[in-house]
């Protein structure tokens, strides 16, 4: 009778820890990275899309959240989700128009005016096209999160029109219309990778650089730059991607979280940047920045505009420039 009894115990220990096995064996953990600081929107607003995405889905997907390019530069980042070493990223929308060649209409300059103009394009049917091509490349386009407008900083001047920025040497990201609307000022722009920028300036490799003022302040710009100008030349979403296999494994109702998720924590960042904004202003000025406000941004746009467009046009068509300008 005692052996019997031995015997159903550890029968029914055993479908215990089958059960736990099995419990366990839903579990599915991501690696998430990025290259910016941890006090940036950017990283706040992963952090809350990994908190959400684990609470609805009762822990089953668990993403652990790598900021300031622990996994990698904003190109390794890249590389690294496509080939699975990586689960999720999330850079500049410049760093993927080398994957996907349509995402190179989002960095043409002033195409759009403002913050809503760019989320209705985003958010819509243009967006999630553009989203959806990154398929080919074994990627999941999950949302377009937000670097914001760029605006242009520099050591040596102040700028206020487009003559000033001639013959300054401006880090700009790899992306053609970037390197050729600057060309087309006359400086000398250099492409680098996002971790690279602070050394850079900080040596004088470059002298200025061009980012939001939200991020300015959160990479501590102030420390290597004196003068900003709010050129707001050119917006640039900030794109997060999940590797696509990874995706696919995932059950459906994952899935729709993660979807879900994204999209919310996009707004949630988008929130962030508009209330961060002035406040931004007014603390690297506090830092010692010299900032114009109201720079001629006419003759900027002048020199840039039409001939990075007609560029873009003519090397990829102009149907989707047609679309976007039918959202206006």
């Amino acid at each position: 009778m005692k052996t019997k009894l031995s015997i159903l115990a550890m029968a029914a220990i055993m479908a215990l820890g089958c059960g736990f096995a099995t419990v366990q064996a839903k579990t599915v953990k991501m690696r998430m990275g990025h290259t910016l600081p941890e006090t940036d929107s950017q990283n706040l607003a992963a952090i809350e899309f990994a908190k959400k995405v684990k609470e609805r889905t009762n822990g089953e997907v668990d993403i652990k959240v790598f900021p300031n390019s622990v996994l990698g530069n904003d190109g390794a980042l890249v590389q690294g989700v496509r080939s699975g070493t990586i689960d999720i990223g999330v850079t500049g929308n410049p760093f993927l128009t080398g994957v996907s060649a349509n995402l190179n209409v989002l960095d043409l300059p002033y195409l759009f005016d403002n913050e809503q103009q760019a989320y209705k394009v985003l958010d819509g049917k243009i967006g999630r096209g553009l989203l959806d091509e990154l398929g080919q490349y074994q990627l999941k386009g999950l949302a377009f999160w937000e670097i914001g407008f760029r605006s242009l900083a520099n050591s040596k001047l102040p700028v206020n029109s487009a003559s000033d920025i001639a013959g300054l040497k401006v880090r700009t990201t790899p992306n053609p219309a970037h390197i050729l609307a600057f060309q087309a000022l006359g400086a000398n722009p250099q492409p680098l990778a996002y971790g690279e920028v602070f050394p850079a300036l900080e040596t004088k490799a470059v002298d200025g650089h061009e980012n939001p003022p939200t991020l300015m302040l959160a990479s501590k710009m102030y420390e290597v730059q004196k003068y900003l100008s709010l050129t707001r030349h050119a917006y640039t979403a900030g794109l997060l991607f999940m590797n696509k296999r990874k995706f696919d494994s995932l059950t459906p109702e994952q899935q729709q979280i993660v979807m879900e998720e994204a999209a919310a924590a996009a707004t949630f960042q988008r929130e962030l940047n508009a209330k961060n904004q002035e406040t931004a202003l007014a603390e690297l000025k506090k830092q010692g920045m010299q900032i114009n406000e109201s720079p001629d941004v006419e003759s900027i746009k002048k020199v840039v505009q039409q001939p990075v467009r007609d560029a873009f046009a003519a090397k990829y068509g102009d149907s989707l420039l047609k679309a976007i300008d039918e959202q206006q």
